[in-house]
């Protein structure tokens, strides 16, 4: 190995600057999820929680609207404890994403639940949207007004002298289309 390198790698080793500062130690970082988990599973464990089947997916209703959608969990319960366990990658969705299959699998009292919840949902939105509104209103006040083109506002003639101005012009286009066509009258008849 090159001695400059090795020079430099021994620098960087050292914590503080000099020949007599002690060398760096490898700190081990340990996981606390692992533990957390191993914990949690000794805790279902003394619960009893035994495997239930055939469950192809988990929502979990947020009181924002939002949805906790699971996939495919593994789910375990022990009933007389009232204690479920979901395991399994859970996603944050909008309720409007998922009503289409969920409306099949409801039961008429989990229906009327379900409007009530759409009603809430509206209503949180119809807030968010006047918040919005304001804040757009409140924004409007300072943004650069946008260029108008071809107005002169100081020589802005009245409305009387432009509506005048109009018939004249009107009526002058209609004695050029009338001188044209008698020229071009006079032209067919010299030529025939």
């Amino acid at each position: 190995m090159d001695p400059a390198k090795l020079a430099k790698l021994q620098a960087s080793v050292r914590i503080g600057i000099g020949k007599g500062t002690p060398r760096r130690k490898v700190k081990k970082v340990h996981k606390s999820a692992g533990t957390d988990d191993k914990k949690l599973q000794t805790a279902l464990k003394k619960l009893s929680v035994q495997p239930i089947q055939a469950i192809e997916e988990v929502n979990m209703f947020k009181e924002d609207g939002n949805v906790i959608h699971f996939a495919a969990p593994k789910v375990h319960a022990a009933v007389p404890a009232n204690t479920f366990a979901i395991y399994g990658r859970g996603e944050d969705k909008e309720l409007t994403e998922l009503v289409p299959g969920i409306l099949n699998q409801l039961g008429p009292d989990s229906l009327a639940s379900l409007r009530k919840l759409a009603e809430s949902y509206q209503s949180l939105q119809k807030k968010e949207g006047e918040e919005a509104g304001d804040k757009n209103e409140d924004s409007d006040d300072d943004d650069i007004p946008e260029l108008v083109q071809g107005t002169d506002f100081e020589s802005k003639p009245d409305a009387s002298k432009s509506e005048e101005k109009s018939e004249e012009k009107a009526e002058e286009k209609a004695e050029e289309k009338a001188e044209e066509k008698a020229e071009e009258k006079a032209e067919e008849k010299v030529e025939a």
